[in-house]
């Protein structure tokens, strides 16, 4: 096939405005690989638009359940909607072989996971067998675009040559480029179509400029079009960076808070309101998907020493132990050591609202307060499976008529504000989100970072000329 005709992204004769009115009545068949929690409603935006996707992925269960029109991801609002709607007028179908979505797509996204190895550097493995089905589809004038992070000249190193080998194509008879997934968990349909532009690279300039067209119809924020798709892939390893490194110094610095009888959180605030200072929230540890492995696509790939990337992966990681350890200190002020204690931890997800445990922090408080004796119990409202912890699970009412001598809340639930802390007998309690009021808890409460609520507003005199801003801080840390 010409990859000169209607149905074609990557170099078409075709003006760009006849291209988009392709994509938008379906001529230019999408095809989404990997339907997880960032992939569907991904796929449920590419459907919308252009009405002609096919969805991949090897769950068997993930694409029945799909093709019955019902979502599998929890707590993404107005995904099933998307899904159902979608799916009910043909804009989306799921399968489970990639070649088959493969064979008829002009088109094709990948977004599927990238772990780490035992070694600390990338695992493409999966990624790598998506690119292998993909390329016994391609045909000229295709364009392949990566959402999955990866490693920076991952693209033009490892998935041009591979693509081009597999199908059979030299490179620049197909486009590729990296768009990078800029979305959080909760939230994915709204950043996808808008909340931070769209960052666009190609191995050429054509697939930069066909990325461009496409994700322009995809956005209602801008696209930035960076000089090649390395550039494009560092972006996303750095913005993932900037935050370990970021919370690592909010989590050192809430070590502090015991030595200078401050509250930490209330320091940072107010910190914060200068406009060259943002730091993040102290918490736990840094969980999910994606911020925990970033520093290895970089250090773990170019052998460079990278000390400050390193420390603040150990910072973090330390965080659970660290908390674990203020538990102890207030079972010691009661004459109770942890491996006589019964300990229930609150939330074991990542983060708040999101049924996803990778990385989490719980589970390091989890192996930590077992490792050291203690008993431990956790609610989680979100999860069905708690393999990954060591404790035994149970429900908020149950946990009422159990003795605990220390609670942790880790993961700050909305379901979690209707505890009825007056049932406890009294155990001694460590907040590390910075959300429970002593007063209410009724026992005592040693929050991370100090007392956890500072109103800057009732304490800032304003004139005409100097207004106060409120903190840059997004309370994250995962």
């Amino acid at each position: 096939m010409s990859n000169h005709d209607e149905t074609s992204l990557y170099g078409s004769d075709l003006e760009e405005d006849h291209q988009r009115e392709a994509l938008f009545e379906g001529q230019l068949p999408v095809a989404v690989y990997g339907l997880g929690k960032m992939g569907l409603p991904l796929a449920g935006v590419f459907a919308d638009l252009t009405g002609n996707v096919t969805g991949a992925d090897v769950d068997q269960a993930v694409v029945e359940s799909i093709n019955n029109g019902r979502c599998h991801v929890d707590g993404e609002p107005g995904l099933a909607q998307l899904v159902e709607q979608t799916v009910a007028d043909g804009s989306l179908r799921a399968v489970s072989d990639p070649t088959a979505a493969a064979a008829d797509a002009r088109l094709h996204v990948v977004i599927v996971p990238t772990l780490i190895t035992d070694e600390g550097t990338a695992d493409l493995r999966i990624i790598e067998s998506v690119l292998e089905d993909i390329a016994q589809g391609l045909e000229a004038g295709d364009l392949v675009v990566v959402e999955s992070t990866v490693p920076p000249r991952t693209c033009q190193d490892v998935i041009a040559p591979l693509l081009a080998a597999e199908s059979g194509l030299s490179v620049g008879e197909f486009g590729l480029a990296f768009c990078p997934e800029r979305t959080k968990s909760g939230r994915a349909i709204r950043d996808i179509r808008g909340s931070w532009p769209k960052v666009v690279g190609g191995i050429d300039d054509e697939s930069t400029r066909a990325a461009a067209l496409v994700y322009d119809q995809v956005t209602t924020n801008d696209v930035i079009r960076c000089s090649d798709a390395t550039t494009a892939e560092t972006v996303k390893v750095f913005e993932g960076v900037h935050r370990d490194v970021n919370i690592a110094l909010a989590n050192e610095l809430a070590t502090y808070t015991d030595s200078l009888e401050v509250d930490v959180r209330e320091a940072i605030a107010v910190a914060n309101t200068q406009d060259e200072c943002d730091i993040l929230w102290p918490g736990p540890g840094v969980g999910g998907h994606c911020i925990p492995y970033y520093p290895y696509f970089l250090y773990g790939e170019f052998g460079l020493e990278s000390p400050l990337l390193r420390t603040a992966r150990q910072v973090n990681d330390e965080m659970p132990a660290f908390v674990v350890g203020k538990l102890t200190a207030l079972l010691a002020g009661r004459s109770t050591t942890l491996g006589d204690a019964r300990v229930l931890v609150l939330g074991g997800t990542y983060r708040a609202g999101v049924a996803e445990t990778r990385a989490s922090p719980a589970i390091g408080v989890t192996e930590t307060l077992a490792a050291n004796g203690a008993s431990v119990d956790i609610v989680e409202p979100m999860l069905e499976s708690f393999s990954e912890f060591d404790a035994t699970p149970v429900s908020i009412e149950a946990s009422y008529e159990n003795t605990y001598d220390g609670i942790i809340l880790v993961t700050a639930h909305e379901a979690f504000e209707a505890i009825e802390w007056d049932r406890f007998d009294d155990p001694a309690v460590v907040d590390t989100r910075a959300v429970l009021d002593p007063a209410s808890v009724g026992h005592t409460v040693y929050t991370i970072g100090g007392r956890g609520e500072f109103d800057i507003a009732a304490q800032t005199v304003t004139t005409e000329t100097d207004t106060a801003s409120q903190p840059a801080t997004d309370g994250g840390n995962d």
